[in-house]
């Protein structure tokens, strides 16, 4: 049991866009400090960079977001994305100095019981794999272990398929896209995909005169999926840059992960996908986000 010494009184309460200031800039110390630890580069390369993802995710109507309190300090956050049918997790960023004393618990709990009562049928997260402790919290809390992943960065590869289209995809497409979707996970993101289309990140691929994938962006915060590793490929070529430390690849799709590094992008660090829940094993290829 943890002394009573350890224990912190936490009030939560719904994050405002006020509120990402303060909670961006513990999000940047707090994954700055534990990346340090374990000889990784940071998330987020300064502070504003984390006080801009906050701001983004605390004003998204799509977003859950809440923030502990201590003695009327903030001391940490968590969001849940409600966009599409499977929410996912994250960020949860604690500040250092009251890590560790139960915080993280709490915010953790808050989202998954949000996704309860909302009646979603599962939820999930991306951990960072060499975090021992955020591992061990999550499985506590119900969260199994499903796939390793591997984040990969590198330059613009700039290379095309034969007989695979990449251009950018248009709303009059999310219809078709999210079909995709459905194939490959069992269940739609189609919010997700939306927001792409509409800040100008999603791509599609055709193939045979048909849409066989997509990406809602590359990079940390995108997602794709593709009937087959081809239309992945195709994607990834195709791309611009890969945002934040990169895009997230399933290590268990051996031929693909393979075929990345061959292409000269390089592993970052190693993170592993978790769920509670409805999880379907996927038919197909894809990317995680790192929400997921």
């Amino acid at each position: 049991m943890s002394s009573p010494a350890l224990t912190l009184v936490v009030q939560l309460r719904r994050a405002t866009k006020g509120d990402a200031d303060v909670c961006g800039r513990i999000c940047y110390e707090a994954f700055a400090a534990i990346n340090s630890q374990h000889n990784f580069a940071p998330d987020f390369p300064t502070p504003e960079a984390g006080v801009g993802l906050l701001e983004t995710l605390f004003s998204h109507p799509g977003f859950f977001s809440v923030i502990a309190e201590c003695d009327g300090q903030v001391v940490g956050s968590n969001c849940l994305d409600e966009r599409s049918t499977m929410p996912g997790i994250g960020p949860v960023t604690v500040a250092p100095e009251v890590q560790n004393r139960g915080v993280g618990r709490i915010l953790m709990q808050a989202v998954i019981d949000r996704a309860r009562d909302r009646g979603f049928l599962g939820v999930r997260l991306l951990q960072a794999a060499y975090h021992s402790r955020s591992l061990s919290l999550y499985t506590k809390l119900g969260f199994d272990a499903r796939e390793p992943m591997s984040v990969m960065q590198g330059p613009p590869l700039r290379q095309s398929f034969e007989g695979c289209a990449v251009r950018a995809a248009r709303e009059s497409e999310l219809i078709a896209a999210d079909r995709v979707c459905e194939r490959v996970h069992g269940h739609s993101r189609s919010g997700e995909l939306s927001d792409g289309i509409r800040q100008g990140t999603a791509l599609v691929v055709e193939r045979h005169s048909r849409i066989t994938g997509y990406a809602s962006a590359f990079g940390y915060f995108g997602h794709a999926v593709g009937e087959s590793n081809l239309d992945l490929q195709a994607l990834i070529a195709a791309a611009d840059g890969f945002s934040g430390p990169g895009i997230i690849v399933p290590t268990r799709n051996s031929d693909l992960f393979r075929w990345c590094l061959e292409s000269g992008l390089r592993v970052v660090h190693p993170m592993t996908l978790m769920s509670i829940g409805l999880y379907n094993e996927h038919v197909g290829a894809y990317l995680p986000s790192v929400l997921y």
